[in-house]
């Protein structure tokens, strides 16, 4: 299943073009600081594989205050090259690969 076009943004790495989104409304786990801010990307044409990120903070519409993360183009960027090194092959069709990513990748906002 294809990103949507509808609130996703277009990124290109190397020669090819991806969408990537952040979800715009936390869920639960995730407005209760259970579980990490993630976003999705994937490659524009053709059926690929979802890259799927977890960054070590929360989504910045958590309901406790919790000091969250911002993902930038440049997170991005980060995420699709580690990705790819480590195997994800994003024109082929197959299961989401999954990627955490460390504090290095991301800008934190107190709020």
């Amino acid at each position: 299943m294809a990103l949507a076009r509808k609130g996703s943004r277009r990124i290109t790495v190397g020669d090819a073009e991806f969408r990537w989104t952040v979800r715009g409304r936390p869920t639960y786990c995730q407005a209760m600081g259970w579980s990490p801010l993630t976003f999705a990307v994937q490659q524009v044409h053709g059926p690929g594989a979802r890259l799927v990120v977890s960054l070590p903070c929360a989504h910045p519409s958590n309901y406790l205050g919790l000091p969250a993360g911002v993902v930038l183009p440049r997170t991005v960027t980060t995420a699709i090259t580690a990705a790819m090194g480590r195997g994800w092959q994003p024109s082929k069709p197959g299961p989401e690969f999954r990627l955490e990513l460390d504090d290095s990748a991301v800008l934190k906002i107190d709020f």
